[in-house]
């Protein structure tokens, strides 16, 4: 276990050629307005797009929990493709992360913020697979076939079970056990074993470093 309980590496993203400040520029909160904006562009399009991440587990719960640094979606590959163009049309580049693969990539826009894109092949049986041939996660139908809502407006997101089980393999900060315990209070999803022990850990981490820091200052 990760004693340290440092932010989960999902990204680090710097503009490729640019510097800290043109960084800053992308790095606005993801607001109800802003996902509003994506939205209507994917109306637009007439594309298939999942919410994920943060903002997918608000949509589950119909309301803005916490604030979001970005908006995560699933998407297909063919639908990837026509909205990367919308939005390269639209003046949002192309982030450079540190993890930065074809079928997870972010792009930035100074007034619209960050989208990270999760690219996924659908199969046969009305589910879909995430990075075949690499990682292969399989996401069920009834995953996928989850409904919430953003700032009044019905959106597809994934399953609260689907979210449980991709809280996982990485380090779960304050906001992700929030997350997991609204999820379960609302929808009686049961969090894994791990995500129990790993909250209580923190927990104890948590306090022994307030304890830890008072002892300092006095």
């Amino acid at each position: 276990m990760d004693e340290t309980y440092g932010r989960p590496r999902k990204h680090i993203a710097v503009v490729k050629q640019g510097s800290e400040s043109l960084n800053d520029k992308y790095t606005s909160p993801m607001t109800v307005d802003k996902v509003h904006w994506f939205l209507d562009l994917f109306d637009e399009l007439g594309i298939t797009v999942w919410i994920d991440g943060g903002w997918g587990v608000d949509a589950l719960l119909g309301a803005c929990t916490r604030e979001h640094q970005d908006l995560d979606i699933m998407t297909s590959w063919d639908d990837s493709a026509i909205l990367t163009e919308a939005l390269s049309a639209r003046g949002f580049v192309d982030i450079y992360t540190d993890d930065r693969k074809d079928r997870n990539f972010v792009m930035g826009h100074p007034s619209q913020g960050m989208i990270d894109f999760h690219v996924i092949e659908r199969t046969e049986d009305g589910g879909a697979i995430y990075g075949p041939g690499e990682i292969a996660w399989v996401i069920t139908e009834s995953e996928l076939n989850a409904v919430g809502s953003i700032g009044g407006r019905e959106v597809r997101c994934l399953s609260a079970d689907y979210q449980v089980r991709s809280h996982a393999g990485y380090t779960l900060q304050d906001t992700d056990f929030a997350d997991l315990r609204a999820l379960h209070k609302k929808y009686g999803v049961e969090l894994l074993p791990t995500q129990i022990k790993e909250e209580n850990d923190y927990r104890i981490w948590h306090r022994k470093k307030i304890e830890s820091d008072k002892s300092t200052i006095i």
